[in-house]
């Protein structure tokens, strides 16, 4: 095996990811701190050092790809999509848990979504491209997409996801260390 490091980017911010409502597949573009902040990542992801860059399909995502220089040949992937949260499109964990107490995320899945483990075997379809990419791979996706795509790189099962956090326009690198698969950093902004 080749050992390639996958560069994720998280796109930029958008009004329900400010107020923290789940953003799923509800297809919103950026704000404009958000193209700042998608601008911003050209500096930092050059797109020369990619073999393969992927996409999620959603505008959001998109739109961060272009602002930081990532477009062109940019390979849309809907394994890259945002979790479905179904029921619960639009919505805080605030809002969710006053009718389910407790409710978790990478436990309970979504009513109407989709749960961890459809999340997680959509990303193990993203690194098997990535690994068979001829050189290194970027992805641009989505806050919690990108934290199960990186517990699954590790071997951990998706709800692990949960001790990841992502923020809006940051960078994190997958990559190798002795034959093992590592989150080579995190969550840089």
């Amino acid at each position: 095996m080749i050992a390639h490091r996958c560069v994720l980017v998280r796109h930029g911010e958008t009004e329900w990811s400010r107020n923290g409502r789940h953003t799923g597949r509800t297809d919103l573009p950026l704000i404009s701190e958000g193209e700042n902040q998608a601008k911003a990542l050209a500096a930092t992801v050059p797109a020369q050092e990619f073999a393969l860059i992927l996409c999620s399909p959603l505008l959001r995502a998109r739109q961060t790809g272009e602002l930081a220089g990532l477009g062109d040949g940019a390979v849309i992937d809907p394994d890259l999509a945002e979790w479905d949260y179904g029921e619960y499109e639009g919505l805080t964990t605030t809002e969710i848990r006053r009718e389910w107490p407790g409710w978790d995320l990478f436990e309970d899945g979504a009513p109407g979504g989709e749960s961890a483990e459809e999340v997680g075997s959509r990303a193990d379809r993203v690194i098997e491209r990535v690994r068979d990419a001829p050189g290194d791979v970027v992805c641009i996706a989505h806050g919690h997409l990108l934290r199960v795509l990186a517990a699954r790189w590790v071997g951990l099962e998706a709800q692990a996801a949960r001790y990841f956090a992502l923020g809006p326009a940051s960078v994190s690198e997958l990559s190798w260390e002795r034959d093992q698969p590592v989150i080579a950093s995190w969550n840089l902004r």
